[in-house]
């Protein structure tokens, strides 16, 4: 097993700078034991910590792309401080090609955060990646991408918190096209590892850029853009940040579900703007009779829709940021 002290201070500004390629062994995490891999980059100038985190959800895989040419890519000698880098969290998954959940117990490893020690397999699996990579760091990114059956436009998402000013600005910092700001109360994401470090004080995003499991390059490159620019703007890698691009700032969002399993057919492209009480879809039974017309709640933007057919009861159908 590798240790990872979770301080910048003294692991930083020593005079030399390093790459060092390490494993995070896990045992007894259900009847198996987990073994991630990560980058520790350490510059020779004192600066901050920023921990990035990708594979959250294992087939995610343009998040795990951008994160790998990332790492790829950068010379220890241009970072100020420490880069901690895990290109894939939910490593069973991975191997598993298993979308969402960890094979181990069936939970979302980005609902379990901060995690529990001695919980379930997604539990257990949340608390060591939440007390060795994010407490102790100065900022935290966690890169995501459309699961196996979801289509979405790239956008960023942050916590409100006592440092969510500058939770925001990494937000406009990573340069997507939409944010969205989540209140604290009636929290539609619950348990992610931006939330739980928001809690502690560590300014946070979550980015989404790609879907359905693609490599797709355009996905990629946005977030591979992004991080450059906010590891740029928080001064642990040289260079000058871009000028701020314009972000459509979205206060919440609604995600709807389907009432019942069935068929479900998006009628609007992702990206689309919608009005109160506007068509989003239908829900139809395995004989094509449309049993639930589904309708925005509220104006806004078509951030994300479910891709595939099949839907369960209860199952996501889109996310629409609020205008």
């Amino acid at each position: 097993m590798a240790d990872i002290e979770p301080t910048a201070q003294s692991n930083a500004g020593n005079g030399r700078s390093e790459m060092i390629r390490g494993t995070l062994s896990i045992p007894n995490v259900g009847s198996d034991a987990l073994d991630i891999p990560y980058f520790d980059i350490r510059g020779r100038r004192d600066g901050p910590q920023l921990t990035v985190l990708a594979g959250v959800h294992g087939t995610e895989y343009t998040s795990i792309a951008a994160v790998r040419e990332f790492v790829r890519d950068i010379d220890p000698e241009t970072v100020s401080g420490r880069i901690l880098v895990v290109p894939v969290v939910n490593v069973s998954a991975f191997w598993a090609r298993s979308p969402f959940v960890v094979p181990g117990d069936g939970k979302n490893l980005n609902r379990s955060f901060p995690g529990d020690a001695n919980g379930s397999t997604a539990e257990i699996l949340a608390e060591r990646v939440f007390n060795t990579f994010i407490v102790g760091a100065d900022f935290l990114v966690d890169l995501h991408a459309g699961d196996l059956p979801e289509s979405l436009v790239p956008f960023t998402i942050f916590d409100e918190s006592p440092v969510e000013a500058a939770s925001r600005d990494l937000s406009v910092a990573y340069g997507l096209p939409h944010s969205v700001r989540q209140n604290a109360t009636g929290r539609i994401v619950a348990g992610s590892s931006c939330a739980a470090a928001a809690a502690i004080g560590i300014p946070s995003l979550v980015a989404e850029s790609g879907q359905n499991g693609l490599l797709e390059r355009p996905a990629i490159d946005a977030h591979l853009d992004g991080l450059r620019n906010l590891a740029r703007f928080v001064g642990v890698l040289d260079g000058d940040p871009w000028p701020v691009r314009e972000v459509h700032q979205h206060e919440g969002w609604d995600w709807l579900y389907a009432d019942q399993a069935g068929w479900w057919q998006a009628s609007k492209a992702i990206g689309t703007s919608v009005e109160a009480g506007e068509l989003i879809g239908t829900v139809s039974d395995v004989w094509g009779d449309v049993c639930t017309e589904v309708r925005a709640p509220g104006a806004g933007t078509l951030l994300f829709h479910t891709a595939s057919p099949a839907v369960a009861e209860k199952g996501i159908l889109a996310g629409i940021g609020r205008a």
